[in-house]
């Protein structure tokens, strides 16, 4: 398929790689892929290049976390990239899928499609708040107007991500989509979600629980500070320390947020008044989500 590439970044979860690599390439769909490993210890990236010939390898020198992603991005040629974490695996057809809505809707800058969770298939917890988003969006839109994404899960159009400057070096990873989204919407592109456009997801153990919750939070309030008007700053700040853990885990995360503080304030350009109406819609399912629990 001509327009569409897959693009993986990767960690040290050799086998877990491989796995989702030998999914990827048998799809009907023939999509090409390129993986960005991110620095490994643990041999993935030379088990890639031995196994699978066909694979674009980028080999980052350092782990560069979400940012790998947009180095891998500047060697698309097709229109449109899609995201695949190494535990998650895109299903026949879904890739095709998303290639035609964006094909047919010109001011849709991205399409996130519905997770299942491996092994039993059920839907992921934050499958509710997309299917029934309170954003709202134009009549053309295919699906339910979205302000947020799941990297691993979406398709984007290629010419908005270079647009917006793909992922911030500054958020690494951990909610690093929540930027990104806030600035395609400020620039004008749609995204939505797709209920015909399935990814499985089977989550991988290999992963330090507590730093991913720390480095969630951080970016959470980094992109508040960044973007959001101060009534709102304060509103959601407030929202985000409530549903996490008073322990150390947390009190780090703050202070590595307030210490980006300086940084945040030279940056900070806050979105549109209409993606904010947009943002405050979404505040009371936020506050009611199982699946936005900073827990770990």
């Amino acid at each position: 398929m001509s327009r569409v590439t897959v693009v993986m970044i990767t960690h040290n979860r050799r086998e877990e790689a491989l796995r989702t690599l030998g999914h990827m390439t048998a799809l009907p769909d023939g999509a090409p892929v390129v993986v960005a490993d991110n620095a490994s210890a643990d041999g993935t990236a030379d088990a890639v290049a031995e196994r699978f010939p066909g694979v674009r390898l980028l080999r980052c020198e350092r782990n560069l976390g979400a940012l790998a992603r947009n180095v891998a991005v500047r060697q698309v040629t097709t229109p449109y990239v899609s995201f695949c974490d190494d535990d998650t695996r895109w299903q026949p057809g879904a890739l095709t899928r998303a290639a035609d809505l964006l094909d047919a809707h010109p001011g849709l800058g991205s399409v996130t499609g519905r997770c299942l969770v491996e092994p039993g298939l059920e839907e992921d917890p934050i499958t509710p708040e997309l299917r029934h988003s309170p954003v709202r969006g134009p009549d053309w839109l295919p699906g339910p107007a979205l302000l947020g994404v799941m990297a691993g899960l979406s398709t984007f159009r290629v010419s908005a991500f270079r647009e917006v400057g793909g992922f911030s070096p500054r958020m690494w990873l951990g909610g690093e989509e929540e930027l990104l989204a806030l600035d395609l919407a400020a620039r004008g592109w749609w995204m939505c979600w797709a209920e015909d456009v399935v990814i499985h997801h089977a989550p991988s153990r290999q992963r330090d629980p507590r730093r991913r919750r720390q480095l969630g939070i951080r970016n959470t309030l980094w992109t508040l500070w960044l973007r959001r008007p101060w009534r709102s700053v304060a509103r959601r700040t407030a929202d985000v320390l409530r549903s996490a853990p008073a322990d150390r885990a947390t009190a780090a995360a703050v202070a590595e947020a307030l210490r980006g503080l300086p940084w945040v304030l030279r940056e900070r350009r806050v979105v549109p008044a209409s993606v904010e109406a947009g943002l405050r819609s979404l505040e009371e399912s936020q506050r009611r989500s199982a699946a936005r629990r900073y827990v770990g």
